[in-house]
C-alpha cells in the first residue's frame, strides 16, 4: 500500500515469522493489525466478513485445511470467530517444513473459557505473540525520533532532541489518539472517533465479548473512573466507590472486576507492569 505508514510492529512480525509457524497479533480494534500483516501476508482470508462468516465456520467443521490453503505467510484475519481453526493451523505449523506460513489477526483475547471444548492445546512453541497498539507520535509522524529509547542506553552522552509539539498541540494528539485511520482525518472530525469507539464498547462490544449482558451506563462509568485513575494503584474498592457518585447503587468490586476483565479481553485496558 503507497500510503502505509512503516509501524514498528513491522520488524518484529517478520523475526517473529522466522523463527514460529504462525504469528498471533493482537490488540484493539482499529489500531492497524490487518493493515500491518497484509503488507508481509501472501494471501488471505478475512474471516468476520459477512457475506462468508457462514461459510467459513462451515468449512471449519468440515475440513478446515482448507481455509489454510493459499500462499504463504496466509493472513487469517479476525480468527477468533471461528476458534476451533486454532488447533489446526497449530498441527499445520507443527508438520509443514520451515517458518513463517500463518498470521493470526484477533481483536479479543481468543483462549476465552467458552473455546476451552474446541481449543486443545495452548499452541506453546508453535505461536509468536505480538501485541499491537494505536500509533506512537512516532509513528504517526508528529515525532521527529531523534532521541530513542536504544540511545539512552547505547549513546547517553549523544542524546539530543528538540520538539516543536506545543502544550495546545500535545492536549490534541493526546485526544486523537494514534488510531491509523484518524491520523489522516481533519482535526475535529479525527476527535469524533474517540468518542465513536467508546460507544461502540460499552453499547456492543462489551456485551459480545463473552456473551455476558452489560449495562452500558456502567462501562461508561468505568471506562471514565480508568481515565480518573490512570498510573494510580487505585484499587476496586476506590474504582466502585469512584463510579458511585452519579449511580444510587453501588456496583459490588466482583462485577468491577468482571467488567474490567472484559475491557481487557477488547484490549481497551491494559495494566501497567510494577
Amino acid at each position: 500500500m503507497s500510503d502505509y505508514k512503516p509501524r514498528i510492529a513491522d520488524a518484529l512480525l517478520k523475526r517473529k515469522l522466522a523463527g514460529k509457524g504462525a504469528v498471533l497479533i493482537q490488540g484493539p480494534k482499529w489500531c492497524g493489525k490487518t493493515t500491518t500483516a497484509e503488507q508481509i501476508a501472501a494471501s488471505f482470508i478475512y474471516m468476520d466478513a459477512p457475506d462468508q462468516l457462514k461459510e467459513v465456520k462451515i468449512k471449519a467443521d468440515i475440513n478446515p485445511q482448507e481455509l489454510l490453503a493459499g500462499a504463504t505467510p496466509r493472513l487469517l484475519d479476525e480468527w477468533q470467530t471461528v476458534p476451533q481453526l486454532w488447533d489446526t493451523i497449530r498441527y499445520e505449523a507443527d508438520h509443514r517444513k520451515g517458518f513463517g506460513h500463518f498470521i493470526l489477526t484477533g481483536s479479543s483475547v481468543p483462549l476465552q473459557q467458552e473455546d476451552e471444548e474446541v481449543i486443545k492445546h495452548t499452541g506453546t512453541g508453535r505461536f509468536g505473540r505480538l501485541n499491537m497498539r494505536p500509533m506512537s507520535l512516532f509513528e504517526s509522524g508528529e515525532s521527529t525520533g531523534e532521541v530513542s529509547l536504544a540511545q539512552l542506553f547505547d549513546e547517553p552522552s549523544a542524546i539530543l532532541g528538540h520538539s516543536n509539539i506545543n502544550l495546545s498541540e500535545l492536549a490534541f494528539l493526546t485526544c486523537r489518539g494514534g488510531w491509523p485511520s484518524a491520523v489522516e482525518m481533519d482535526r475535529e472530525i479525527a476527535l469524533d472517533q474517540a468518542y465513536d469507539y467508546c460507544e461502540a464498547v460499552r453499547e456492543k462490544d462489551m456485551s459480545r465479548v463473552d456473551g455476558i449482558k452489560r449495562n452500558p451506563e456502567k462501562v461508561g462509568l468505568l471506562m471514565r473512573s480508568y481515565a480518573r485513575n490512570l498510573a494510580t494503584q487505585a484499587s476496586l474498592e476506590t474504582i466502585a466507590a469512584d463510579m458511585q457518585a452519579n449511580e444510587s447503587k453501588k456496583m459490588d468490586t466482583d462485577t468491577v472486576s468482571s467488567y474490567i476483565s472484559a475491557l481487557t479481553k477488547l484490549f481497551v485496558v491494559e495494566e501497567s507492569k510494577a
